[in-house]
């Protein structure tokens, strides 16, 4: 009788780390918005989805709980996989504002599936599956960035632009300070690739970053390339 309450109790410890595990609570979020024409001048080079070639918008890449410290929680739940027919509805709009330019071309579920178990699930104290995608959508319709660049006077046309510039016009636009990521083309030239800003654990408000990502940028000015 010992014996089988002893593992009883252990299976049930067991069991509420694993849920304190898969639950685990995290600081706020980055919320990564991509431009293609950054993404796509690369020696990589890019495919465009199956439902053609998106529009030269910013994309989102992904909405990421982090901790104040820096790390971040990642495939926080083996079992909570990727279901299509939870978010069917949303379907349209993820194509739109959210493609997958990965090679070979595809119609985006495998980005998202990605996006959902790296990242969303880690998310689930706050946000369920669904939740997780309405909630990045809904920011990307709060956060256009490409009309706070362009009011700014920041064109995606190939030209060349300072950081502070950038980001200042961010700021101006929604309030709260960008973090700023470059890439390189084949030329060298440091791009405008990725932007963040922070979130809120419930992801629906911007806060200011506790902790901003390395730029990439270098010293110079750099550019916004076409698409």
């Amino acid at each position: 009788m010992k014996s089988k309450f002893s593992i009883l109790f252990k299976l049930l410890i067991l069991q509420h780390l694993s849920v304190l595990c898969f639950s685990q609570e995290f600081d706020f979020f980055y919320f990564v918005q991509q431009w293609p024409g950054a993404y796509c001048d690369t020696k990589h080079s890019c495919c465009y989805p199956k439902t053609g070639k998106p529009a030269a918008d910013f994309g989102i890449h992904g909405l990421w709980p982090n901790y104040k410290d820096g790390s971040w929680p990642s495939n926080c739940d083996p079992d909570s996989v990727f279901d299509k027919s939870q978010i069917s509805d949303l379907i349209r709009s993820m194509e739109k504002d959210w493609p997958s330019l990965s090679c070979p071309s595809s119609n985006g579920l495998r980005f998202w599936s990605h996006e959902w178990e790296k990242h969303g699930t880690c998310s689930e104290s706050e946000l369920d599956h669904r939740e997780y995608f309405e909630t990045a959508l809904k920011l990307k319709q709060k956060v256009n960035l490409l009309k706070v660049l362009k009011d700014a006077g920041i064109e995606p046309d190939d030209g060349f632009y300072s950081l502070e510039s950038i980001k200042n016009a961010i700021k101006e636009g929604t309030g709260f300070a960008p973090g700023i990521e470059c890439n390189k083309d084949s030329g060298h030239n440091n791009q405008l690739y990725q932007v963040y800003l922070c979130v809120d654990t419930s992801g629906s408000q911007l806060i200011e970053c506790p902790l901003l990502p390395r730029s990439r940028c270098g010293d110079g000015d750099i550019q916004f390339p076409k698409f």
